[in-house]
């Protein structure tokens, strides 16, 4: 009885370490799954931000009484590359939207800016990056929603706390990326 009894002790302390194994390898895993796709955001914004001299430039000599507005956009773009967390990059980057947005609104009181190879370029850029941006956050989000899980998910939990596994933040949209858009057919 007693060599039986010792085979079950042993059964189960294997199984409990390869379950902890499993466990903790999945976790860590699942982590760097998240962090690697927050890089990914950053790739895109990195290529955002290096767009925004080469637009400033090319629109600089149409927008000599219009120095606030470019001002701003560069104040905007130094903070947003500045942000450390999810919520502040959200919210910088909801800041310098909308300084690009008041920049391509007053592009429209300039007829010949509106024709520029410069800032049509960039608007096509711009565009095609922003949504490279919204599929990283996207894919950030998901990737944070398993991770969460996996670490909140019984009894997972347990193992997780006692090894330091934190959850970690969404990147979520702040401002007026949030808000609904308006199409207006006049």
């Amino acid at each position: 009885m007693g060599t039986v009894l010792l085979i079950l002790l042993v059964v189960i302390i294997v199984v409990l370490v390869v379950y902890i194994i499993v466990t903790y390898n999945g976790l860590v895993r699942r982590r760097n799954e998240a962090e690697e796709a927050y890089r990914q955001i950053d790739v895109q914004l990195k290529r955002r931000y290096d767009l925004i001299p080469n637009l400033l430039e090319g629109v600089k000599k149409y927008f000599r009484q219009e120095q606030q507005v470019l001002g701003e956009i560069t104040r905007a773009r130094s903070q947003a590359m500045q942000s450390q967390s999810p919520k502040e990059q959200a919210q910088s980057e909801a800041r310098l939207s909308g300084a690009i947005g008041n920049l391509l609104a007053v592009a429209e009181n300039y007829p010949e800016l509106k024709s520029d190879r410069v800032l049509l370029d960039f608007q096509e850029e711009l565009s095609s990056t922003e949504n490279k941006i919204s599929f990283a956050r996207q894919h950030y989000n998901d990737s944070v929603n398993s991770y969460n899980t996996s670490i909140q998910s019984f009894p997972a939990v347990i193992f997780a706390r006692a090894t330091g596994f934190a959850e970690k933040e969404y990147f979520e949209a702040v401002g007026p990326e949030r808000e609904s858009v308006t199409v207006s057919y006049d």
